[in-house]
């Protein structure tokens, strides 16, 4: 399997040895559409000191939006939709009420039905001084190993994500600062995507990181 080159060390702090890059072959978790051969650039702006739903807006790196995250309810925390540019529903974000680890499903479209779950996120446990969370798809119903992993510090916006319990990165996130960010209470961050990683996917997954975040 062809690796495209490794990004800098820093940018994996829990990690002495150079990382692996994802490469080939596509892991298409929510649709091979959001699949691309090369890296992917999203840039997130997220509205801090808004109480309307849609506080997510994604965009590609000439500004373009890709998509956007609503509320299903203005006055619930509990669900969260992914739109596509043109406002269709991609997933669902839904949290899992009485829970032992906080978990969170997706669903696809804007059903809630299990027969319709891509995959569900949870802690890695209860107690944590920096993220780690754990990615299940819908078909690994015993949860022996996740099929994902993130990890890192949310506060400084600088999150990983693992294949499985390996060293392979397929997608990592760092803060961007901006004078908006600071003037307008905006928190824009950027997300680099490996190639042949479902974008829309890691997309879900900040959103989920967020709402984690939020309530801790």
């Amino acid at each position: 399997m062809k690796q495209a080159s490794a990004p800098p060390a820093d940018a994996n702090p829990s990690a002495s040895a150079p990382p692996i890059v994802y490469a080939n072959p596509a892991v298409a978790i929510i649709s091979p559409q959001f699949c691309t051969p090369y890296p992917f650039d999203l840039g997130i702006v997220r509205k801090v000191l808004t109480i309307t739903d849609g506080n997510f807006v994604v965009t590609d790196v000439n500004g373009n939006t890709v998509f956007k995250v609503r509320g299903a309810h203005l006055s619930l925390r509990d669900r969260r939709v992914l739109l596509d540019a043109a406002g269709y529903p991609i997933v669902t974000l839904r949290k899992k009420l009485r829970s032992a680890h906080e978990r969170w499903q997706v669903f696809r479209g804007d059903s809630t039905e299990l027969s319709n779950l891509v995959f569900s996120v949870k802690q890695s446990s209860m107690v944590q001084m920096k993220t780690k969370l754990d990615v299940f798809l819908a078909n690994n119903t015993r949860e022996y190993a996740p099929d994902f992993k993130v990890k890192g510090s949310w506060l400084e916006r600088s999150c990983v994500v693992y294949a499985g319990n390996s060293s392979t990165i397929i997608a990592q996130m760092h803060k961007k600062h901006t004078v908006s960010s600071v003037l307008f209470g905006k928190d824009n961050f950027m997300v680099t995507v490996y190639p042949g990683i479902d974008y829309a996917f890691i997309v879900a997954l900040i959103v989920i990181l967020d709402e984690i975040n939020a309530e801790s």
